[in-house]
């Protein structure tokens, strides 16, 4: 292995670290204050619409790939959520003082982010495989997709008695698999390579499932249709021009 490579594979890691801390950037809305009702039923209407269109991007880029491998990889994530979610809620599960239902989707959220974060930390070693420059622009995405998932997070947390320091905080340890496997992905382009599209599939079939089952439905609950409706539309919207211009570039 050459000192440039290693040195490279430095940078990987260090790229990578800081798509990891820009996920605790969702906490910082909570930092002015608590929110209303109407303002979490948007908040949770806004990560969702963000949600939906960077689990698209997983399975547009993950088809490009191998398609039969993303769609098996997309029904393995909602059915491994799913049966985690009637397993843990059969369960007597805690978390600090917070009851067995949030508590249950304190972990859910976290569970499933944090998987997520496995397939984020390989594209973006396999991403500078294919030149640095590639690999800039899927870290750049990567970051800016990782702030609604931490804003995701911290929505289930906060309003739970989570301060948004600790929510924050475990927003960034749900993406700590980022760098710990950007690097060995890099290194070993042609053993993550295979792996990649049903690992993108997974990820967003899991964060479908997480938006259809828990933050939707709260979004309905606190805030009217007609908002949630056009707060989903407007965030899809952004996210997939953002993610237009970033690959015409």
């Amino acid at each position: 292995m050459t000192g440039s490579t290693l040195h490279l594979a430095g940078e990987v890691f260090l790229f990578a670290s800081i798509t990891a801390i820009a996920t605790g950037l969702g906490a910082v809305p909570f930092c002015f204050g608590a929110l209303t009702r109407r303002a979490l039923g948007i908040a949770n209407a806004l990560a969702s619409g963000l949600m939906i269109a960077a689990s698209w991007s997983l399975i547009t880029e993950g088809i490009e790939r191998n398609a039969y491998g993303t769609f098996a990889g997309a029904v393995l994530g909602v059915v491994f959520i799913a049966v985690s979610h009637r397993i843990l809620s059969r369960r007597d599960v805690s978390w600090g003082e917070l009851d067995h239902a949030d508590a249950l989707k304190v972990l859910l959220i976290l569970g499933v982010m944090t998987l997520h974060s496995f397939t984020e930390g390989v594209g973006v070693g396999v991403s500078f495989g294919g030149g640095e420059t590639l690999g800039f622009y899927i870290t750049a995405a990567i970051a800016i997709h990782n702030i609604p998932e931490g804003l995701a997070i911290s929505l289930v947390m906060v309003p739970r008695g989570t301060s948004p320091l600790k929510a924050g905080g475990w927003s960034i340890f749900s993406s700590l698999p980022q760098p710990l496997m950007a690097v060995p992905a890099f290194l070993l382009v042609a053993l993550f390579t295979p792996v990649l599209a049903p690992g993108l599939g997974f990820a967003a079939g899991a964060m479908l499932w997480m938006v259809a089952r828990e933050l939707l439905p709260e979004a309905r609950q606190d805030a009217p249709l007609p908002v949630v409706i056009v707060t989903l539309a407007i965030s899809i919207a952004a996210m997939l021009a953002f993610q237009a211009v970033l690959h015409a570039r």
